[in-house]
């Protein structure tokens, strides 16, 4: 029990500095100092700081999409309304106190080479994401599912950026405003009973 404690001290003091400081300008002294264990406990648990900012990057997925996705589901609704409320959720995540910005969009931008660990695994967790995306995408009654979901996916991710850049609330109503008009264009109609496509020069103002 003792072994757990000071491993989650370290994690969540680690968490708490990469999340402020960003993970370059985190070092291992820092977050034995503010973890007050000794460096020998650090490394009995982590024996790299790789494997600090691996287990802080897979804590962050684990801990984020079950908020994201709780936040979702207890608001109910159609397929599209939980497709809205995406967007209705970033904004409540926005306006956290606490809000540091996307762990993973952190990571990638920090060590921007693609084949580094740390880039690896922020894919891999936005990859996670918009499978979640997509999943609710097919649910919908909508033509080109696997598009809609791909547009879908940038609103979110560029209303995130835009909110870590300018600090305004206002990027999430736009995104969702936004994820509204492609609902409905890429929605399906009912003629003489059977369910038909949209045209494609219904689509010709996106």
């Amino acid at each position: 029990m003792a072994n757990k404690s000071k491993k989650e001290q370290i994690i969540q003091v680690a968490s708490g500095l990469f999340n402020q400081q960003g993970i370059r300008a985190t070092g291992v002294d820092q977050v034995v100092a503010e973890s007050k264990v000794a460096k020998m406990t650090l490394y009995n648990h982590f024996p790299s700081k790789d494997a600090l900012v691996l287990d802080y990057l897979k804590r962050q997925d684990e801990q984020w999409m079950a908020w994201f996705k709780s936040s979702i589901d207890r608001r109910g609704g159609t397929p599209q309304d939980r497709l809205l409320a995406i967007y209705d959720v970033l904004g409540e995540w926005f306006a956290e106190p606490d809000f540091t910005g996307c762990a993973f969009i952190k990571a990638a931008s920090e060590f921007s080479d693609s084949s580094h660990p740390y880039h690896k695994a922020a894919h891999h967790y936005k990859v996670e994401l918009r499978s979640h995306m997509e999943a609710l995408t097919a649910q919908c009654e909508v033509r080109q599912p696997e598009a809609l979901s791909n547009m879908l996916y940038l609103l979110m991710e560029g209303a995130i950026t835009a909110y870590m850049l300018e600090s305004d609330l206002e990027s999430a109503v736009h995104a969702r405003a936004a994820a509204e008009v492609l609902l409905e264009r890429f929605a399906t109609s009912q003629v003489s009973g059977r369910e038909q496509p949209r045209s494609q020069s219904d689509f010709a103002g996106l």
